[in-house]
């Protein structure tokens, strides 16, 4: 059976690997740490790697994307986006008001989770429990396990439905998070090839670092893909860690390698000295909630 390595089970990337693999046969390997996720597709001992990319709240993940470019070689195989749905999570019968009508926000004392989902439900937290303190973990599904260790201290945590139910607690509020629109990018990387013949949509991501000697060399680079028409649905810069002002471009293009548009237009790219390196040629999945 496939394996895919992901981070800790209750998170975000948990219940989207869960949605991306449904009805497949594949056992998911959980671990604390991002680096450890990569390493063991890496070494081998899981088929692939499922990593957050991009928020549409919160942008790029630049920890992970640099992961990609220089930690590991590991191929983009698919794509798929997922709702970040944010939940406070606590004991309900801790936290009742009185009366029993919900809970009250004067008994929380702290809220525990992720720095990211803490910010995403950042306008929540300042208007209902603006006097609990805050305190950041690792992930959403260590905070969640945090409140479920510690009772009877008034804490509650932002995370998931599954980490709460895995720990026995209650979701005080559904999707707390301030903007309905929270979606999450999701990669999955790894040497092992993906198939699917559901997917109407493939994209390829393509790394560029242009000639330090010529100048207008990003022009030309868009230039290529312009006038043949090729669309960039992402295209962001970072730096190569290399010297001080020295950077590449992360391209997102809407079309598969496999055309005779595409390679045409890297192959004009690379003529004017530009180093391209093909990160992964793969179907993309829309969410269908």
């Amino acid at each position: 059976m496939p394996s895919a390595a992901a981070l800790p089970r209750g998170t975000f990337s948990d219940e989207a690997a869960r949605y991306f693999f449904r009805g497949e046969p594949v056992n998911l390997v959980y671990h604390k740490m991002i680096a450890d996720v990569f390493k063991s597709t890496v070494n081998g001992r899981t088929d692939w790697s499922v990593i957050p990319i991009e928020n549409t709240i919160d942008g790029s993940v630049s920890l992970h994307t640099d992961w990609l470019v220089h930690e590991v070689e590991l191929p983009i195989r698919a794509e798929w986006v997922f709702p970040a749905i944010q939940n406070l999570v606590g004991r309900a019968d801790e936290l009742a008001a009185e009366g029993g009508a919900g809970w009250d926000p004067a008994r929380i004392v702290k809220v525990i989770s992720h720095p990211v989902a803490m910010a995403q439900c950042y306008e929540f937290l300042r208007s209902r429990i603006p006097h609990a303190e805050l305190e950041t973990l690792s992930s959403t599904a260590e905070a969640i396990r945090t409140v479920g260790e510690n009772p009877g201290r008034g804490w509650a945590a932002i995370g998931t439905k599954t980490a709460a139910a895995d720990n026995g607690l209650d979701v005080l509020e559904e999707a707390v998070t301030d903007h309905d629109n929270n979606y999450t990018r999701f990669l999955l990387v790894g040497h092992r090839a993906y198939e699917s013949e559901t997917a109407t949509r493939h994209k390829t991501s393509v790394l560029i670092t242009l000639p330090e000697d010529y100048p207008g060399a990003l022009h030309q680079v868009l230039a290529a893909f312009s006038w043949r028409r090729i669309n960039l649905s992402r295209i962001e810069s970072r730096p190569t860690k290399k010297k001080l002002g020295s950077y590449y471009f992360w391209i997102d293009i809407d079309m598969s390698l496999d055309t005779v548009l595409l390679p045409a237009a890297i192959a004009e790219i690379e003529a004017i000295g530009c180093q391209v390196r093909i990160l992964g040629s793969y179907p993309s999945f829309p969410f269908e909630g």
